[in-house]
C-alpha cells in the first residue's frame, strides 16, 4: 500500500520554521544533478529525520536560504560601533576636498 506524504507530514514541528506559508502557495519543480556520494548523504539525513530526500532538501534549502538573506541584509555592529556612527549623524564632518570633488563630479553626471 503505497502511501502519499506531503512537504510537511514526516518532519520534525522545528524543522518546519518558516515552511507554513510557502505550502499553500503553487509549486514549482527544482531539479538537480548530485554525485552518488552527496545523495547517499542526502538519503541518509532525510532518513534520520523520517522525511523523503524531496522534503529534507527543500526543507533545509529554504531554511539556508532564508539565513542568508538575513545575513546579508543586516548589518551587525558593535555597541561601540553604533555609537560611533550615531555621534556621526548627530556631529557630522565639514566636508573635506575629496567630497565636495566627488559631489561635483556625480552632479555633472546625473541630469535632474
Amino acid at each position: 500500500m503505497a502511501v502519499e506524504y506531503g512537504i510537511d507530514t514526516l518532519v520534525p514541528k522545528w524543522h518546519h520554521v518558516g515552511m507554513e506559508q510557502v505550502l499553500d502557495e503553487p509549486r514549482k519543480r527544482i531539479t538537480a544533478r548530485v554525485s552518488d556520494n552527496v545523495r547517499d548523504t542526502l538519503e541518509q539525513a532525510a532518513e534520520l529525520l523520517g522525511a523523503t530526500v524531496n522534503q529534507f532538501v527543500v526543507q533545509t534549502a529554504y531554511v539556508e536560504a532564508q539565513r542568508v538573506i538575513e545575513r546579508e541584509s543586516l548589518i551587525r555592529l558593535s555597541q561601540k560601533d553604533a555609537y560611533k556612527i550615531l555621534a556621526l549623524l548627530d556631529h557630522p564632518p565639514k566636508p573635506n576636498k575629496r567630497l565636495k570633488d566627488a559631489v561635483k563630479t556625480y552632479q555633472g553626471t546625473v541630469r535632474a
